[in-house]
């Protein structure tokens, strides 16, 4: 499993309208995000700022990459275009983040009691 992270921003008037969307988010964009490998996918909101930090897991990085390509992928990023942050093909303004620490129930069994 490959654990991902990045920051985007959404318009500071638009926090919950951000969240609307979210609540509604469409079943083939669910099913778009399945079949490219997201197995857990978060995001949230600093309120301060309006960043929004993304963290997901993907089966494999090659295949999230495609995701991207897909109609269903080019229309949510129109339909959320008005409320973030966005470059000129409509995608969120992103930036990775680089993992610096990781620790999992696996890491703690096997260090138990050390």
């Amino acid at each position: 499993m490959v654990r991902k992270a990045f920051i985007m921003k959404v318009f500071d008037n638009y926090h919950d309208e951000y969240k609307r969307r979210h609540d509604e988010i469409w079943p083939e964009m669910v099913d778009m995000l399945l079949k490219h490998g997201v197995r857990n996918y978060s995001i949230f909101l600093d309120l301060r700022t309006s960043n929004l930090f993304a963290y997901l897991e993907i089966e494999d990085e090659k295949l999230w990459e495609k995701s991207a390509q897909t109609e269903v992928c080019q229309r949510w990023w129109d339909y959320m275009k008005d409320i973030m942050e966005t470059n000129d093909d409509n995608s969120p303004v992103s930036f990775d983040l680089k993992e610096v620490f990781h620790i999992d129930k696996e890491f703690i069994k096997d260090h138990k009691g050390s």
